[in-house]
């Protein structure tokens, strides 16, 4: 399944990339047209890259090479300065690519190495497995969010807080954009997200893949049934879905939505906290996160789960409690 998805991908990197090339073509016509001094300028880098180029192949005299590179960076500095009296980005004479990484070619090469580039491996990520369970990140997004679905009454004896449901909404917003900022430091805690459905835990969830995936970070989101099912049918040879094991694993972000909605024994017990506890230690050599989010309180997950399950998300989770009326209701009032 998965070479076929990749196929299909490299097709379209392969129309993206040739776009790019076409589209950077049309812009140097249409500019050198009116400015024919910039077009002058490209051939006179053009051939003083061959021949540094040649020189250094040949090593031959290094003073002239050193000439030529005083050459080359002369004349990109005129150009930059006729780019700038015109008002016109630099940028505007390289090619526009999706992803910057890899130049739309789906992959990085690096130190004799090539590999796959994080943007194709969210791709397949979604494909095969988020399926629908981010597909909506146009809408759920930071820019989006809006706290006057949240009550302003504070209600302790409503809500078990000394605070509303509203600033205690700005709080846990807060984290989450702290948790973002400071992704990669491997001190940063996850998150458990707990409280009832309607609260908007799946939406804060979404806001935060997407601002990760901006800053290309490869997400999950699975629900922990489908999750632990698929493991656990790997496990037995029900299915050849090694991948999405290895995704689960080593993927930067893994959401783990609904949990305590699965039908639990001790095998699933044991596969989930491998997956805990093994992102947590960060065994893949770069630093994986993971949000979980339950309509579960800390009392039931303690009932539910093994003691040592629930000492990890009290130790290494940002425990955010959500409280509130249903944003649903809300909405259609």
């Amino acid at each position: 399944m998965e070479d076929i998805a990749i196929k299909e991908l490299l097709k379209d990197y392969e129309k993206k990339h040739t776009q790019a090339l076409i589209d950077l073509e049309n812009r140097k016509q249409a500019l050198y047209s009116k400015h024919p001094e910039l077009l002058e300028i490209e051939k006179r880098l053009h051939s003083l890259g061959i021949s540094t180029a040649k020189y250094i192949l040949n090593k031959n005299n290094s003073s002239y090479i050193d000439n030529l590179k005083a050459e080359i960076d002369k004349l990109k500095l005129e150009q930059q300065e006729i780019l700038k009296a015109l008002n016109i980005d630099e940028n505007y004479l390289k090619p526009h690519y999706e992803c910057n990484l890899c130049n739309d070619t789906g992959y990085i090469t690096a130190n004799y190495q090539t590999v796959m580039c994080q943007c194709l491996k969210q791709k397949l990520l979604n494909i095969e497995y988020n399926k629908s369970n981010i597909s909506n990140l146009s809408q759920e997004n930071f820019d989006n969010f809006n706290f006057s679905y949240y009550s302003n009454e504070i209600n302790k004896e409503k809500y078990n807080s000394n605070i509303s449901p509203r600033e205690n909404i700005k709080v846990i917003k807060d984290i989450c954009e702290q948790f973002i900022n400071n992704f990669d430091n491997s001190s940063t805690k996850n998150l458990l997200f707990t409280g009832n459905t309607g609260l908007g835990k799946t939406f804060l969830s979404n806001c935060i893949a997407n601002e990760l995936l901006k800053k290309g970070k490869t997400v999950l989101y699975q629900t922990a049934p489908i999750m632990l099912d698929a493991i656990i049918d790997y496990r037995f040879g029900k299915n050849n879905t090694q991948n999405i094991c290895n995704y689960i694993y080593s993927v930067d972000l893994l959401i783990i939505d609904d949990l305590g909605t699965e039908t639990m024994n001790d095998i699933k017990f044991t596969e989930l906290f491998n997956i805990i506890n093994t992102r947590l230690l960060n065994s893949s050599n770069h630093t994986t996160k993971t949000i979980i989010s339950t309509n579960l309180n800390m009392k039931n997950l303690s009932q539910r789960y093994d003691e040592r399950l629930v000492s990890r998300f009290g130790g290494y989770y940002n425990i955010c409690r959500f409280f509130g009326d249903d944003i649903r209701v809300r909405k259609d009032k």
